[in-house]
């Protein structure tokens, strides 16, 4: 199976420029790009589609180039957004670079020969701003330009024109790869689309004689209409420190039934063949195999078997027998080595004092009390196996007699107070 077929059965595949000639292009080994801008110190879950489909392209023999955006995100992409964003300090950026690089290195071989790190704020800072307009601006029509979707969903709010600029400076990065590395193909978010193609006309236009394609990926939303990657409190990271691993799994493991299959062709290297007989045969069990591969792939086997682990030690398996088959490595996890449960300490005379709908809060699963009080009025929260019924009432001292609770929210979610 070729590639192309590969990432498109997965579904990796929004658009490309030209689909046929991009099929024959890719049956030798090509050299291929994706970029990442800094404008946070860490990936997010939905940075994993491109880093995926990077992984299966370079397990193809193809040769990644990853660029970390040091020069790009010093103007910030319009796309997709509906205002601009914050403008980074040089410490911030030097900061955020280091994250998203040591990141990406998880997933990729990036040694110089089988893939490349590069910065764009190696050739892009170097620019003298009347070559640029003179040299590269002149092949952009601003006509065309705002035909992009990324430019038409912000006039009416406004954009600004150092964002305007951006789609330049992304053609430019292109060029730039294609004349120094053979870059042949740029791949990223469908709402790159409009910047990828500019890209390909660039090079056309400057005079370079290879072929150039781009390639798209769909942006997901979760079944429930919110953006995939994001949580109640916000955006799941890849940075253990700022989601922590059983947190990561969780997330994973809480995918609503219509999107597992989606979710494991994307997110684990499992046969097909095999994810359409794991969803078959036993839906639940499914989506644990999903969180302990996702967690696997980024957080390495030791961490998702932890994770599988504490999760399995709190809510049971879906498989307690391992009958369901597969070559996922979850079947060898012995569940006795969990992670520590989250734990929440508290003082005896704050509790003391303390509602139902106060600690639901304090312990971060509720926004505000008044949010907390709603999951309470749904049935949703619990103490161990109790149910509780009234969010204003203090919390009775028998609950936490032992020194210790369980405060479960919904079916997944769930924190140990600790009274001292």
């Amino acid at each position: 199976m070729s590639i192309l077929e590969t990432l498109r059965q997965r579904g990796f595949i929004y658009q490309t420029t030209h689909d046929k000639e991009l099929e024959d292009h890719l049956a030798t080994p090509r050299v291929f790009y994706v970029g990442f801008d800094p404008t946070a110190d860490s990936l997010h879950v939905g940075s994993l589609i491109p880093l995926m489909a990077m992984v299966h392209m370079q397990k193809a023999k193809h040769i990644p180039i990853a660029i970390v955006g040091g020069g790009t995100a010093r103007v910030g992409d319009p796309s997709g957004k509906t205002e601009l964003r914050k403008m980074l300090s040089e410490e911030e950026l030097e900061k955020n670079t280091l994250g998203v690089a040591t990141q990406i290195k998880r997933y990729l071989n990036l040694d110089g020969k089988n893939g490349k790190l590069v910065n764009n704020k190696d050739w892009l800072l170097k620019l003298g701003y009347i070559e640029f307009l003179r040299d590269i601006g002149r092949h952009f029509s601003i006509n065309r330009m705002l035909t992009a979707e990324s430019v038409k969903m912000r006039l009416e709010k406004g954009l600004s024109f150092i964002e305007f600029n951006y789609s330049l400076l992304q053609a430019y990065d292109f060029y730039t790869l294609l004349k120094d590395h053979n870059c042949t193909v740029q791949m990223g978010g469908q709402d790159q689309w409009g910047n990828i193609v500019a890209g390909d006309d660039l090079c056309r236009r400057m005079g370079l004689s290879q072929d150039t394609f781009g390639m798209t990926f769909p942006l997901l939303m979760n079944s429930n209409g919110t953006k995939f990657g994001k949580s109640q409190d916000g955006n799941i990271w890849l940075d253990i420190n700022k989601t922590p691993a059983l947190e990561y799994y969780q997330f994973f493991r809480n995918t609503a039934d219509q999107d597992v299959e989606k979710l494991l062709k994307l997110f684990t290297f499992l046969p097909i063949d095999e994810i359409l007989r794991l969803i078959k045969e036993n839906l639940n069990r499914a989506k644990e195999i999903l969180a302990f591969e996702a967690t696997s792939i980024t957080h390495g086997s030791e961490v998702a078997a932890s994770a599988y682990a504490t999760a399995v030690n709190q809510f049971g398996s879906a498989d307690p027998s391992n009958v369901v088959k597969t070559s996922s490595k979850i079947t060898t996890v012995n569940v006795k080595d969990s992670l520590d449960v989250p734990t929440l300490e508290i003082l005896k005379n704050e509790i003391q004092q303390m509602n139902w709908a106060a600690l639901v809060h304090k312990s971060e699963f509720a926004s505000s009390k008044g949010e907390a009080r709603r999951l309470i009025q749904g049935k949703g929260v619990k103490w161990e196996e109790t149910t509780i019924e009234k969010a204003e009432e203090i919390i009775p001292a028998s609950v936490y007699a032992s020194g210790s609770f369980l405060l479960k929210v919904g079916k997944k979610k769930f924190k140990r107070i600790q009274v001292k």
